[in-house]
């Protein structure tokens, strides 16, 4: 895609590069010989009961290594100054990315087999860009090898999240050690026995300014004094072997060189990890509205009901069509935030990742929703994955930001528009 690099006339060019169809065919490719016919048994082992429930699937790690073998692997971190020999992605831009990501976003796990999937990304974003040589010696490079995973540890149950200046958990100085106390729950990634590694935001200094009382520092998952005491599901879905947890960090002692970049710098690195780390899930996000819409056509097709075909039904042609063109739609604004992204800056783009975050969601589910209907009770089953897939991406409708977060950052920027002072003529 082509484009200039100012906003005023920031236009696209909506044939795709030499680069994007390069590595889209390859997804692609990857996707229908490997990952599709991996599905069932996949299927089968994230339905294991009992303490085997959380273990990870066999079959993904053989696929994770084909992946890796043929390149296609760390796709999601894009070429910056932070680049080194030993640390860097695959060399795509968030727009050259963005259709890969979409690929990956048709089955739940696909992610995962690319080392592409969330909250790992995120993580490895704040250590490549603000980790030190040590902490990146350490746990990056076993992330970016694929071989540990990790949780980020930010919202607590006891404050409104949605605003971060709320959150308080303690990270106090004591000599030599950083010490942490507090509570975090919809800690991502925790339930899964590869977890090695959080990241942890909170406060260092009570009486700074608001926005410099925040820290981030690296835990340990098996650190004395950290305790996972429950898995909290999704309607119902405990997400194994992943899992989301609620974590308790009672005087947990960390060395001091384990706070990333500086006291007072978590809103700083916070601001950097939520804006790539959210569209990524865009992107997927679409990938599932296209597998649903799928889905819907298919059992549309095979149906009968009251003397003809359910798809000949006007009330579902209106479904189908609406559809389709929110997908195009919003898959158009997600290239365009991947491309502003890439061009303008991550805070330049701050009003198409804000109008993403929300938008991408919302559209899913609605076509999720009548995906379902379409399938009538299996709909709500497990054997279509639709109630599944529904119960996900709801969730990003809060992960990152409520809705009506990304939503107050919109209007004030369109209300910026119309206040600023008028340019001298």
């Amino acid at each position: 895609m082509r484009h200039s690099t100012t906003r005023e006339s920031h236009h696209l060019d909506f044939s795709l590069s030499d680069k994007q169809s390069h590595w889209l065919k390859r997804v692609r490719e990857f996707m229908h010989a490997e990952v599709y016919p991996s599905a069932d048994l996949v299927r089968t082992e994230f339905s294991r009961v009992g303490p085997d429930r959380w273990w990870p699937s066999q079959q993904i790690e053989v696929l994770k290594g084909k992946a890796r073998s043929q390149g296609l692997w760390n796709l999601f971190l894009p070429p910056s100054s932070h680049d080194t020999p030993e640390y860097r992605g695959a060399g795509l831009s968030n727009l050259e990315y963005a259709l890969c990501a979409e690929e990956m976003g048709r089955v739940p796990w696909a992610s995962e087999v690319f080392n592409c999937s969330a909250p790992d990304t995120g993580n490895m974003e704040v250590l490549h860009r603000y980790g030190n040589a040590a902490q990146k010696d350490r746990w990056l490079n076993p992330l970016l090898a694929g071989e540990i995973r990790s949780a980020f540890l930010m919202t607590e149950p006891e404050v409104a999240s949605s605003d971060a200046t709320n959150i308080c958990t303690s990270i106090r100085r004591v000599g030599d050690y950083y010490e942490i106390n507090g509570r975090k729950w919809w800690s991502s990634g925790v339930g899964d026995p590869r977890c090695k590694l959080t990241i942890v935001m909170g406060k260092t200094n009570a009486d700074a300014p608001m926005h410099q009382q925040q820290s981030q520092i690296l835990v340990p998952l098996d650190a004395p004094g950290v305790a996972v005491v429950r898995m909290l599901p999704v309607f119902g879905y405990d997400d194994a072997p992943h899992g989301h947890g609620e974590v308790i960090l009672k005087n947990v002692r960390v060395p001091k060189d384990n706070l990333l970049l500086g006291e007072g710098r978590g809103f700083e690195i916070a601001q950097g990890r939520l804006g790539p780390g959210r569209i990524h899930h865009c992107m997927r996000t679409i990938g599932a509205a296209e597998a649903a819409l799928q889905k819907m056509v298919k059992r549309l097709l095979s149906r009968t009901a009251f003397g003809k075909p359910i798809a000949e039904q006007s009330v579902w042609e209106q479904r189908i069509a609406q559809a389709r063109m929110d997908i195009e739609m919003t898959r158009l604004l997600c290239l365009k935030a991947a491309n502003a992204m890439d061009e303008l800056g991550n805070k330049s783009a701050r009003l198409e990742i804000a109008m993403i975050k929300v938008a991408a969601p919302r559209i899913a589910l609605r076509i999720l929703d009548d995906a379902i209907q379409a399938h009538g009770g299996g709909g709500v089953s497990d054997d279509f994955g639709l109630a599944q897939s529904y119960a996900s991406i709801r969730t990003l409708r809060l992960a990152d930001g409520p809705d009506e977060v990304h939503n107050r950052s919109i209007a004030r920027m369109e209300f910026g528009r119309y206040t600023k002072p008028s340019p001298a003529v």
